[in-house]
């Protein structure tokens, strides 16, 4: 099994969900984050004051899959938030040992 951890523009999330929504992933978690990679904030001005705004409103996606459904997952993810512009976000991957439903106690693929 594999996570991927997908950080994108608050305003992509709605395609990037029908994107997984249309392979069959149904579940995901999502958070609110903050943060900046190369676009390192910009500056606004608010009462006439001029200040900077380092940390930029980001969504963080999370979806835990079988193995099989990695590349074309990871594949409609990067479509879907994709705009060609600075600040798109980044996609992390990573290997999940085990899962267990607690309702059940199903544990590996069967879990997701």
């Amino acid at each position: 099994m594999k996570k991927i951890e997908a950080i994108i523009k608050p305003f992509k999330l709605e395609e990037v969900k029908d994107a997984l929504a249309e392979l069959g992933i149904e579940g995901m978690t999502v958070s609110e984050v903050k943060g900046f990679g190369r676009q390192k904030g910009h500056t606004e001005i608010y009462r006439g004051s001029e200040y900077t705004v380092d940390f930029l409103p980001k969504i963080k996606i999370e979806v835990v899959l079988a193995d099989s459904l990695l590349e074309t997952a990871t594949a409609a993810i990067i479509k879907a938030a994709k705009t060609g512009k600075i600040g798109d976000g980044k996609v992390f991957i990573s290997t999940i040992e085990d899962a267990i439903r607690i309702r059940t106690e199903e544990t590996g693929e069967k879990a997701v």
